[in-house]
């Protein structure tokens, strides 16, 4: 064996005869070989076709596919069940084609409030599903101002469908259109200036001119018998102003001075005057509140004035007057139904002279820092329209900050 061991593999084999060289028995082993391999080809194409699909030409046939247990929904389609609203009623608003929807409240989600074994609040949160799936905008309650990039769209919270159109509306958590389309200030101590400039919409290059000229702290009000007020109204809250909408009351020498179509009359009766009201007001959205064109007849009279004020108070808008009757309730109704109210301190351009409303003007600050706050009114007229916005200008370099409406306007909710 030890001598072996040295021996290449093979060499201690005994010599014989190969195996190939007999035909005879190749035969068999050769039937043998290929009856295996047709078996394991028929089992594997077997296989293949009761498991899942035979392909023939552009046609798939899909077998023995297992059954879902929930039925499939093309991509762009909507399933046919209802989906759950909102928590207190909040729905989403489409905008733009490709713009975000807006939730409002605390419509993000479902919250249940309990109490604990000591006493303690506890707070479940659950999500609820945003329409169609996509991304939302969700503004908190009680907020004052729009976002920027919504700021020309009607927010849904203040919004309700008549057959006159869209009015606003106090919303289902409180929500008012005076807070959510107002234009946040600094809340700093300091004189505050409000400058009001009205008879947008009754010309259409006046209109562009003010938008365009007016620093976004100018308070902007929409004549309600002016033409595409919607257009305009866009484009001013694109370019941050605050909003009014200017309603014509009857004068004392009436009709021989006539504010225009839709002018609320004594004589036209409550039902009357509150349709004519709510076609105004619905000619645009996104507006804090109203001021009057004229109306001094109509103001001083309780019986008249009464059901509008009502009206505006069920809404939660507020009535800016613009001060130039002496006689006017408005006042008086605003502080006993609890509406937002101010009152215009001065008339800036009954002169069409751009020294005298820089006069009115300068005389405007005085008033502002002696009592704190000042308002002033005037048309959208070229030469009114140069001067506050030059003064505008100026004044800020003087420390005076430039408020809106809502800013001085007394609200018995704050």
């Amino acid at each position: 064996m030890g001598d072996k061991i040295h021996q290449p593999l093979g060499q201690h084999r005994k010599p014989g005869r190969n195996p190939a060289a007999r035909p005879g028995r190749a035969w068999p082993t050769l039937l043998l070989t290929s009856a295996a391999v047709c078996l394991m080809i028929g089992g594997a194409a077997w296989m293949a076709l009761s498991g899942a699909q035979i392909s023939t030409g552009d046609t798939v046939v899909l077998l023995d596919r297992p059954e879902t247990t929930e039925p499939e929904i093309p991509v762009d389609a909507t399933p046919d069940t209802e989906q759950p609203a909102a928590p207190g009623g909040a729905d989403a608003v489409p905008g733009t084609d490709g713009a975000l929807s807006t939730l409002n409240g605390q419509s993000g989600a479902d919250v249940a409030i309990t109490l604990g074994e000591n006493g303690e609040e506890i707070n479940k949160i659950t999500p609820v599903k945003r329409p169609d799936n996509r991304p939302v905008l969700l503004n908190p309650p009680g907020r004052v101002g729009q976002n920027a990039h919504l700021a020309h769209l009607p927010d849904p919270a203040v919004i309700e469908e008549t057959q006159d159109g869209k009015l606003p509306v106090r919303g289902a958590n409180g929500e008012r259109a005076f807070d959510i389309y107002a234009r946040p200030w600094s809340g700093a101590r300091g004189a505050r200036v409000t400058i009001i400039v009205g008879g947008l919409g009754l010309s259409q290059t006046g209109s562009q001119y003010a938008i365009k000229t007016l620093p976004e702290d100018i308070t902007l009000a929409f004549a309600a018998n002016g033409n595409s007020l919607q257009r305009w109204m866009q484009e001013a809250r694109r370019q941050g102003h605050e909003i009014l909408l200017q309603v014509p009351f009857e004068p004392f020498d009436y009709p021989a001075n006539d504010p225009g179509a839709g002018t609320l009359t004594v004589a036209a009766g409550a039902d009357a005057n509150l349709a004519d009201l709510h076609t105004a007001m619905a000619r645009i959205t996104n507006y804090t509140g109203i001021t009057n064109f004229m109306g001094g007849r109509f103001l001083a009279d309780p019986d008249a004035l009464e059901p509008i004020m009502r009206d505006l108070a069920e809404r939660g808008i507020m009535f800016l007057d613009d001060g130039t009757s002496a006689r006017s309730l408005t006042g008086q109704f605003a502080k006993t139904l609890g509406i937002p109210f101010a009152a215009s301190d001065m008339v800036l351009d009954a002169t069409q002279e751009r020294g005298y409303i820089l006069s009115k003007l300068d005389e405007l600050e005085r008033v502002a820092r002696r009592n704190g706050t000042a308002v002033g009114v005037a048309s959208a007229f070229e030469v009114s329209v140069d001067a506050i916005a030059t003064w505008a200008e100026e004044a800020k370099a003087r420390g005076i900050e430039i408020v809106s409406a809502s800013a001085v306007a007394e609200d018995p909710e704050r």
